[in-house]
This record gives structure tokens, sequence and C-alpha cells, in this order.
């Protein structure tokens, strides 16, 4: 099969997926020996790295990446073949593109091979061929079935999208799912064409109570007049989730719709790796120039983006970054509005107990650190976003004045349903502090 000059054509290709093939399966049997080896306790294991590491995952990894491989390959083989190629014999583009027998610099045929949907509300598929109807795909949950997706999830690189299909999630990132909600409550999976309407968000490892502190935050905002998503904190069986109503979906007479949308790394064009001000992301004056080009109506949508950047204060959210901002495009419009605020967490109780960062993703007017804002420094960010000072001063301070009393107004309406944290009462005590602050910084020229 392998000649003085390497393997050629058809040859290579075959060899190249034997390869993953044979790989895949050498590395989950060492991996389930040395499981077995551990349980017994009997003869020396090998170090990890020596049979895991070429996966690029540790074992329990390995071994949900190989059980969802097979429940992929049902829905979608070519699918599964090119995860197994990435995942397992670390194959590079170009060589998967070799497998698949199409050119590597046609994105086209790439994106024919492995899938008919892509991110956002766009859908390619072969010519002639139309989509699938909606309906009659959606794989409903009980409480049990949920319970057991929810206890997987954390250890289960392999999701279903927004789409029905399987991806590799990013590692260290929150696990979300996309699901079905109906009218009645009920959750369900989607496994074809149906449009996802929700997101389930699960806890944040490591950090206290995130389920709780992401369903106050929008409860605050709301009642702040900003817009932000319909966010619930949820518990089944003992595991609590955040489910999240996404707002790129419209209920049209033909059901649910996908809307587009875009964050503000991809509209601006900036990597996802440099998505904090510090690193080259977006700061708040592209943003606000941003939406003033981009949307349909720059007055009205300045003054939300106002608005999100003053409640991120208030609650002490510093992981308000460029992928943490969006455009969202209306049906039958080319022109855009900027989505309701998402993934609001109060990230500043926790910068003690757990390190996290004290610093904004953006600054204000140059200054990061949001103790140490001055009136300067709203005044420079006015400034570089064409903002009225005068009137931006007041809007501040009407939410200044009312945040304190819509804090405690969400801490109660979470108590009364049965969700109380230690964490709701800091945060209650830092937007205290910042609306304190905030008043103070806008007092002197209100």
């Amino acid at each position: 099969m392998v000649g003085a000059g390497g393997l050629e054509g058809t040859g290579r290709q075959q060899f190249l997926a034997y390869a993953a093939r044979a790989m895949r399966s050498v590395v989950v049997d060492f991996v389930r020996e040395r499981n077995a080896d551990r349980r017994g306790g009997g003869a020396p294991i090998a170090s990890l790295t020596e049979g895991v590491s070429i996966a690029g995952g540790d074992a329990s990894e390995v071994l949900g990446v190989h059980e969802a491989l097979g429940r992929l390959a049902r829905l979608d083989p070519q699918l599964a073949r090119l995860v197994e190629m990435r995942y397992f014999a670390g194959l590079k583009v170009h060589e998967i593109a070799e497998v698949l027998g199409v050119s590597e610099s046609n994105d086209y045929s790439m994106l024919a091979m492995i899938a008919g949907d892509t991110a956002g509300a766009i859908t390619l598929l072969p010519e002639g061929e139309r989509p699938e109807p909606v309906g009659g795909d959606v794989e409903w949950l009980d409480n049990a079935g949920l319970a057991e997706l929810l206890t997987e999830l954390p250890s289960r690189p392999m999701h279903v999208d927004a789409d029905g299909e399987y991806r590799l999630s990013l590692a260290g990132a929150q696990d979300k799912l996309p699901v079905v909600v109906d009218d009645h409550g009920r959750i369900g999976l989607t496994r074809g064409q149906t449009p996802s309407t929700h997101i389930i968000k699960t806890p944040i490892e490591r950090l206290d109570h995130t389920v709780v502190n992401e369903a106050f935050c929008p409860m605050v905002g709301r009642q702040l007049g900003a817009e932000v998503v319909d966010a619930s904190a949820q518990r089944v069986a003992g595991h609590e989730f955040l489910l999240v109503k996404r707002y790129d979906r419209h209920e049209s007479s033909d059901g649910i719709v996908r809307l587009h949308q875009e964050d503000f790394c991809q509209a601006l064009g900036v990597p996802t790796a440099r998505k904090y001000q510090v690193e080259g992301g977006p700061s708040l004056a592209d943003c606000f120039a941003l939406v003033r080009r981009a949307t349909a109506v720059p007055a009205r949508e300045v003054i939300k983006l106002l608005d999100d950047v003053a409640f991120n204060f208030l609650v002490g959210n510093n992981d308000a970054h460029g992928k943490n901002f969006s455009l969202l495009y209306l049906p039958e419009s080319a022109e855009a509005v900027l989505a309701p605020a998402y993934d609001v967490l109060s990230t500043f109780p926790y910068r003690k107990t757990h390190n996290l960062t004290r610093k904004m993703a953006m600054s204000i007017g140059g200054e990061y650190r949001p103790e140490y804002v001055r009136a300067r420094h709203l005044d420079r960010m006015f400034d570089e976003a064409g903002l009225g000072a005068a009137a931006a001063r007041r809007r501040l301070r009407g939410m200044a004045r009312d945040a304190p009393g819509a804090a405690r107004n969400a801490r109660e309406q979470l108590i009364d349903m049965g969700w109380d944290a230690p964490i709701l009462a800091r945060i209650v005590e830092l937007i205290d502090e910042r609306a304190r602050s905030l008043l103070d910084l806008t007092a002197a020229k209100a």
C-alpha cells in the first residue's frame, strides 16, 4: 500500500480514513483497560499522557466522544467521520478535505460535505434541494430524561446545536444546550429542522450560585428599563439550570423562524481570541460607532447601548466583552437593532473568592477598574461615543436612583420562588455601592 513515494490517490485517502478509525479503537481500548486496572488496583498503569493525550482530552472525555460519535453516526455519518478524523487522528483541514474528496480551498464543497446548516439564520443546501419541513422532529423529555441529560452535559463534549446537529463544545466554556419549549412548558431536543426556542445553561464550574445570579441580573435590568433576555432559574431532580428564551427567534404564522444575528466581534472583523479590549478587542467607542452605522434607528439603539453599559456597571458584570453584544436582523429588514443584553452575570463578587479579574472587559473613558471611574472618564466616554453629555448623565442618574429598589424587588421575587443564596445579598450590596457612585459621578454637571 505504501510505496517509495508514499501513498497516492485513493490509497492515501483510504489510509487516512483507516488510520482515524484505528486510532480511535486503540485509544478507546487503552482508556477502558486503564480504567479496569484502576478498579482492580493491581498492575502498574501507564501515564495518562502516553495513551490519551493524542486525542486531546482526559479519559472521561475520550469515552464520551466515542459514545457520542456512535449516536452521531446514526444521524449524520459524514459528520461523524469528520469528527473522528479530527479528534482521534488529529488530521488537519487539508487532510480531511483529501479524505472527503473535496478541495481544501473550496469552502462551499466543505460546507456541503459536513453540514446543511451554519451558525446564524443561513442554510446551505445543494442546488434544487429545499429544507425539510419544520416540525415532527422534537424529542420531548420527561423530568427523568431531562435530569439524565443535565447529568451528562458537563462531561459530554458533543452537544446538540441550535440546528439539531452535534458539535464539539469548547473546552472551559459554560455548557449550553439549545432546546425547544412548548406552550405547556415541555422541554425537548430538536433533531432536524425545527428551530430551538430556548437555551439551557448549566452552573459554571467552580463558581457558586451562577444560575440564580444570572436569573437575578436580568430581573434587575428589566426593572431599570434595559432590554434583556428572558431568563429563569429552574430545578429538576436536584439539578439547577438557567432557561433562557432565545431572542433570535420570531413567531410567525408558519411557526418559529430563525433571525440572523452577529456579535460585535463578528461585525467588526475581530477574532474571538481578541474579544477583550486590552487584547485588541472592541472598545465602547467602537461599539457605539458600530451601532450608529449598522442599525435602522441609530438614535434609539445608541440609548439602548448606553443602558446596557450602565446596567453592566451597576450589577458588576466585568465580562461584557465584544462577543456579549450583538446586532439582530429583523424579518424583511436589511438593517439591524441592538440585541437584548445577554450573558449578564455579576462577576465582581467572585473576584476575591475565585480570583476573577477586577477589571471591566471594556474601559469607561480609559479606566478599566470600576471603583476608579471618575466624572472625567464618563465625560470622555460620552465624547468618544458621540453622546450628548447632559442627556446621558440624566439617563444614568435615573437608572442609579432606581437600581437599589430594583435589586431588592428582584431578590424578594426569587426568594418567593424558592431561590435564595448568599451571593444575592452580596450583589444587592454591590448595586447599592455602584448606584451611589454613579449618582456622585453624574451630580456635578447634571
